[in-house]
């Protein structure tokens, strides 16, 4: 089983569509789809941790001009959950297991993202 995270904490999975596009983490930007017609959700895969080339995966697809629902799936760790948020990413699929390690406060203290990255270091 898994959690979905959003802002506002932990939630049940909710998506009820069957439009769904996985991609790898190690997908190559060039093959990444050119059009998104009927993709409802789309995950993009985080194997651990400290692979991050689903951030870029997920600010590709934004630029290309998906506008669905973006998640990003894997043991993505609350600390990250800034970064996912700022790559396009509209939720985060967690597993159980990390769920259990870091709770729902740790990842809604991060869930304030925008106010907190370098240029609003620089605007204050």
């Amino acid at each position: 089983m898994s959690v979905i995270v959003r802002d506002d904490g932990f939630h049940a999975e909710d998506y009820t569509g069957e439009a769904v596009l996985d991609i790898s983490q190690d997908t190559q930007p060039d093959a990444l789809p050119k059009s998104f017609a009927g993709i409802e959700l789309i995950r993009v895969a985080f194997p651990a941790f400290n692979d991050g080339r689903g951030f870029t995966l997920g600010k590709l697809l934004r630029q290309n001009g998906y506008t669905g629902r973006l998640r990003a799936k894997g043991p993505v760790i609350s600390d990250q959950y800034a970064m996912a948020r700022r790559s396009g990413f509209d939720e985060v699929e967690i597993p159980d297991e990390l769920a259990a390690r870091q709770p729902a406060g740790e990842w809604v203290f991060r869930a304030d993202w925008r106010d907190h990255d370098y240029r609003s270091q620089l605007r204050a």
